[in-house]
């Protein structure tokens, strides 16, 4: 027996980075997982790949509805699902502002809304078992160049996954996320191809943790897998950040003597 088994666990956004390292862990550690994703077929055994598109309400309920059925119920919600944004407040289009809303922010109310009433089922027929966990952002409480829009829709994740546990706490559903720091995924890959000099901004953007280093995928997971579990019953309304100390640490400059 592991921590998880015998829970049933749904996570958007799970065939690749973070998402794929949080299914492939829920199901090391017992649960049964399915991946919802707008291209889930490289999804790996033994998780269960479905395609869903969060920005699409009739997509979204209809592949939340064939999880359910499949998993014989969902016990664990990861809204992973996010799309990245670059720029000031200057550079994006009013469109871009409304895609990544959409998909960052909207995208988990609508995969929330459909789950909800497995959720509901799942913390009256397992006391302590239901649980919702969103990915937010280092970017929700700090403030980051060139971050305007991605930005605001993590700030609007934070205060999203409050509102949340405050509504479905006497339910027994608890809801919590995480802050990653800039984690080494292939998203900020493609970022990083893209730059001028991209060993030169993969040291920047080592250098601004204090850890020296990018978060890893693995790393985020194990802290979702955690607010996930039974092991934090008790845990509520509560941002995890996974950033190198990025967002609570002060350090002296390096003495470079």
């Amino acid at each position: 027996m592991t921590e998880l088994s015998g829970l049933r666990a749904v996570v958007t956004g799970g065939a690749a980075g973070i998402g794929l390292a949080t299914a492939r862990a829920l199901a090391a550690q017992g649960a049964a997982v399915v991946v919802l994703d707008l291209e889930p077929a490289g999804v790996p055994r033994p998780l269960l790949g479905l395609k869903a598109d969060v920005s699409d309400d009739t997509s979204v309920r209809a592949a939340v509805e064939a999880a359910a059925t499949g998993l014989g119920g969902i016990d664990i919600l990861v809204n992973n699902a996010g799309i990245g944004a670059i720029g000031t407040v200057e550079d994006n289009p009013d469109e871009q502002w409304h895609r990544v809303l959409d998909v960052n922010v909207l995208g988990m109310v609508r995969t929330t809304r459909a789950a909800l009433p497995h959720l509901r089922r799942a913390a009256t027929a397992r006391p302590g078992t239901a649980a919702v966990v969103n990915t937010c952002s280092i970017a929700a409480t700090a403030g980051l160049p060139q971050r305007a829009l991605y930005s605001a829709s993590k700030g609007a994740v934070l205060s999203l996954t409050l509102a949340m546990a405050a509504d479905h706490v006497r339910e027994g559903i608890r809801v919590n996320c995480v802050n990653p720091g800039t984690a080494d995924t292939p998203w900020v890959g493609r970022l990083l191809d893209a730059a001028a000099d991209p060993a030169a901004e993969r040291a920047a953007l080592n250098a601004r943790q204090p850890m020296g280093r990018l978060v890893t995928a693995d790393e985020v997971a194990a802290a979702i897998i955690y607010l996930a579990s039974p092991a934090a019953a008790s845990v509520t309304g509560t941002a995890l950040a996974v950033d190198g100390g990025m967002q609570g640490l002060r350090l002296r400059p390096a003495d470079r003597s």
